[in-house]
């Protein structure tokens, strides 16, 4: 049941995502950028982005500006069918296709493990739960750095039309305490 519901509010809240006007989405895009200064950022702190697919928030300015005040960028990497790494992104990278329309820089490039995850999401609600493209990449990835001692600081990154009531709770579900949007950056309440 909560896999069909799941499916169900992921398409409706990428539908709602789609419908957006594309010039706002670019001009939401570039305010969301201005929340790089939301982050306490140390020289050479390890921050994983994303590359934006279909409607996707564009976080490439984002992390430009992450980049801009002394972070190390990365971007995932799909390496099997359950696994995701996190290959550093640097200027003039090699930059190859990647599963789910996406782009990640080339097999050379050094993996990494991030401190701050910008997380992509086709839902959320009030409570940080999340729901991804179904393939369950992000929260084996978090999950494995967690067991290899580290715990990354955890921020997903949607349009306020992507909020949704409520997400069925999954026990292998990873809570997402903040949402960055359009209307800037917030932390989640797990207990609602």
């Amino acid at each position: 049941m909560s896999r069909a519901l799941k499916r169900q509010l992921r398409a409706e809240a990428l539908s709602r995502r789609d419908a957006l006007d594309p010039v706002w989405r670019v001009e939401a895009s570039l305010g969301i950028a201005e929340a790089a200064d939301s982050f306490e950022i140390e020289p050479g702190q390890i921050v994983s982005g994303f590359w934006p697919m279909r409607s996707e928030v564009d976080i490439r300015p984002l992390m430009a500006a992450l980049r801009d005040r002394g972070a190390r960028l990365c971007l995932p990497a799909i390496i099997d069918k359950t696994t995701i790494v996190f290959r550093e992104l640097v200027r003039g990278a090699e930059m190859v296709e990647m599963s789910f329309g996406t782009k990640g820089p080339a097999e050379g490039a050094e993996i990494l493990n991030p401190s701050l995850m910008l997380i992509p999401l086709a839902a959320f609600d009030g409570r940080g739960h999340r729901i991804g493209y179904g393939g369950g990449y992000y929260d084996r990835a978090i999950e494995r750095l967690r067991r290899k001692g580290h715990a990354p600081r955890l921020v997903g990154v949607a349009f306020d039309c992507q909020e949704v009531e409520r997400v069925p709770d999954e026990g292998h579900d990873i809570i997402i305490p903040e949402m960055l949007t359009e209307s800037g950056l917030r932390r989640l309440a797990p207990s609602l």
